[in-house]
């Protein structure tokens, strides 16, 4: 498990809690961000996606961050083709994923007690595959992904279909984020929102 040092959240104040996954709940942007750099360089964009750029597109759909490396660095990537290379390659590194300690800690302390969701900017089929290998899939009652949304995060669909599924008014709901799309996200929907710092370095 991965730690964030010293943290405290709120105890009352919110009726529902929606979570994000990567670099919220589980230790796996460094992962994520080694699958891209193996993705790019697959399809012949080597170096491209520098870590800064990567932390600042942080919670967005993969699809969509292709299109702005396209436009960014005037490519012609084939967004589906990479967004399947860079699950691939996350996916044979999944054994590296951890959970963060405190959220996870949080998060186990409100089951039964409070409705949960998770609102990622991932896809179904890969966030089913996180939560199980670090035991927590039985957590929340709702997981909402990119799959289910036609606007990604900073837009406040996620956030506002995940409170609607918990039956929660969004203005009671607290929100735990990393990137400053998905705080952005949660701030529009209008959730009080807790940013989680990053627990580790991502490059060596």
């Amino acid at each position: 498990m991965a730690s964030i040092g010293p943290f405290s959240f709120p105890k009352s104040g919110f009726d529902g809690v929606v979570f994000d996954c990567d670099g919220t709940l589980v230790d796996s942007m460094s992962v994520h961000f080694e699958a891209w750099c193996e993705a790019l360089s697959i399809y012949g964009a080597s170096g491209i996606f520098k870590e800064d750029v990567f932390f600042a597109m942080g919670g967005r759909p993969t699809l969509d961050i292709v299109v702005e490396l396209n436009d960014e660095y005037n490519l012609r990537l084939d967004p589906v083709a990479v967004a399947q290379a860079k699950r691939e390659c996350f996916l044979k590194r999944l054994d590296q994923v951890t959970l963060i300690d405190e959220v996870a800690q949080f998060a186990e302390s409100l089951r039964g007690k409070v409705p949960m969701a998770i609102a990622t900017g991932g896809s179904r089929f890969v966030i089913e595959k996180t939560l199980k290998i670090v035991g927590i899939s039985d957590w929340f009652d709702e997981v909402v992904t990119a799959d289910d949304v036609t606007e990604g995060k900073p837009s406040p669909e996620i956030f506002l279909k995940a409170a609607r599924l918990l039956g929660v008014d969004p203005r009671k709901c607290l929100a735990l984020e990393d990137a400053p799309a998905g705080i952005l996200s949660a701030q529009l929907a209008g959730m009080q929102v807790i940013a989680i710092p990053s627990p580790l370095v991502v490059c060596k």
